[in-house]
């Protein structure tokens, strides 16, 4: 073509598309329940939306900044007076009481923060007082937190690890599966040995609901060994890295299984033998703390996982799914899962999960129908666990490519608002992640900050320590509502908690 007639041709395809721009419909057109959007002409004419998502985020920024909560003046000096007369306590300690209330209303009303079934901030009661009576109870009281890939590699398991084990004792990365499918920042381990994987979810064979509390399971005929060694990583805590209580959980299947755990510092070694064909346990407890732990074994069966411990207290177990809607509990016979979670002495269980089901969001029947399978799980759950505190960590904000720029999934924050009203009317606590990241289009700015990576969906390691941090943080608060509970005691604590005004 000669340079006039590549000209004319770039000036009309211009013209073209700038008419389909001015005429295309604002809203797009759905074409086999897909968006067709075409990007509007003043968009154009402005450069396209790349600066959306940023003016939007600290636009959310500036909504996140929660009002201070106080007590106007004339309720406050009633509430003292009415305290004061009443129960005859000083003036000056009710206003301190007072004091408490409100600083610590404000920061469980900064965004991230849990919601709770009622508004009931005493849900985490019952499990801190398992967990302050697990270290004289000489007992390992678990929190088992389920996840997609968000949470591999102890991603943000860490954090709340560091967090109950600083407070309530304990120590050890926790439950292993016997072949780590991803390394691990709490513990290096390896295995060798005819194991056989069976899975409700990704690889691996099916085996009817035989998978145990991890949703999963090594099928051993014949021998094979485990090793476990402390992490090398220097940001993993030095909890962590000790070992003294190791607990294997299996499904003997002929009754013959046995197995010697031997500690490669300091000379131990100990042999056990089952009690006969079913779901056990096999405990050893090592005469001083090691670093270097390894397990022979012999015969038959399923061995649903490992838990190294330190000594009584709280264990966090990172328990990460790949590619997983959180649908797998359903699929676990229910006694097996009962007996799992009661060898395990299970305090609390934490769903993060969602994730992986937005892509395949995109309308309103679409969004019911998975909020009704997480209902499924949790109930199968309660039933399985009824002890246990459950927490939901709905997603976290994803981005998608949308009119030229990467913006949140259209039906996303939709999607979290059905999940906490649903988990709430099942009396399960809800930590909204999308929101402590800054809602919409928050994604877009960690990003740019080096906290989640370039497929706007995963975060990286300084993101999920960020994250994992602001739920420890979180915690945190909460554990202090509970002493504060207990130091004043309940109905006068509830009566100045709802005297004060948001």
């Amino acid at each position: 073509m000669k340079p006039w007639q590549i000209t004319l041709f770039i000036f009309l395809t211009i013209i073209l598309l700038g008419v389909i721009s001015f005429f295309y419909p604002k809203q797009g057109v759905k074409l086999l329940g897909h968006d067709i959007n075409f990007p509007a002409i003043e968009e154009v004419l402005a450069g396209g939306a790349d600066t959306l998502p940023e003016a939007v985020f600290e636009e959310e920024e500036e909504k996140r900044i929660p009002e201070p909560t106080i007590f106007n003046r004339k309720k406050r000096e009633a509430i003292i007076a009415e305290i004061a007369r009443e129960d005859s306590i000083e003036r000056e300690r009710v206003e301190r009481q007072i004091d408490t209330i409100e600083s610590i209303k404000s920061v469980v009303s900064e965004a991230g923060h849990f919601y709770f079934p009622g508004g009931d901030v005493s849900y985490f009661d019952g499990f801190f007082a398992r967990a302050v009576s697990a270290r004289s109870r000489g007992e390992v009281l678990r929190v088992l937190h389920y996840g997609d890939s968000q949470i591999e590699m102890d991603r943000m398991s860490c954090n709340l690890r560091a967090f109950f084990q600083s407070r309530f004792g304990g120590g050890g990365p926790g439950l292993v599966p016997v072949v780590q499918s991803v390394a691990s920042y709490a513990v290096s381990q390896s295995a060798s040995g005819p194991f056989m994987l069976y899975s409700s979810y990704g690889d691996g064979a099916r085996a009817r609901g035989n998978y145990g509390h991890m949703v999963k399971c090594y099928r051993l005929t014949g021998k094979g060994s485990f090793t476990a060694n402390a992490s090398t990583n220097r940001r993993t805590d030095a909890r962590v890295k000790r070992f003294s209580k190791v607990t294997m959980l299996y499904n003997d299947r002929d009754g013959n299984f046995s197995a010697t755990l031997s500690d490669r510092r300091h000379g131990y070694d100990s042999s056990a033998s089952s009690g006969g064909v079913g779901i056990q346990s096999m405990c050893w407890t090592t005469d001083s703390a090691t670093s270097s732990i390894r397990i022979n074994m012999q015969g038959a069966a399923d061995i649903y996982g490992i838990m190294i411990d330190d000594g009584p207290g709280v264990s966090v177990d990172n328990i990460p799914l790949r590619s997983s809607s959180g649908n797998q509990f359903t699929l676990v016979t229910d006694s097996i899962l009962r007996k799992c979670y009661s060898l395990s002495n299970v305090g609390m269980i934490i769903l993060q999960f969602g994730g992986n089901s937005v892509p395949a969001i995109y309308n309103a029947k679409s969004i019911n129908d998975y909020c009704e399978l997480m209902q499924a799980q949790i109930r199968k759950i309660r039933s399985a666990c009824p002890g246990a505190t459950i927490l939901f960590i709905g997603p976290s904000d994803m981005s998608t490519s949308y009119k030229g720029s990467m913006q949140t999934y259209r039906l996303l924050p939709e999607l979290i608002d059905k999940l906490r009203e649903m988990c709430l009317r099942n009396n399960v606590a809800y930590w909204d992640l999308f929101e402590m990241m800054g809602g919409r289009n928050s994604m877009v700015a960690w990003v740019r900050k080096g906290w989640a990576g370039p497929d706007y969906i995963h975060f990286t390691s300084t993101g999920a320590q960020n994250a994992g941090k602001q739920l420890s943080d979180n915690f945190a608060t909460m554990y202090e509502i509970y002493k504060t509970r207990r130091r004043m005691g309940s109905e006068q604590f509830d009566n100045l908690w709802e005297a004060a005004e948001q």
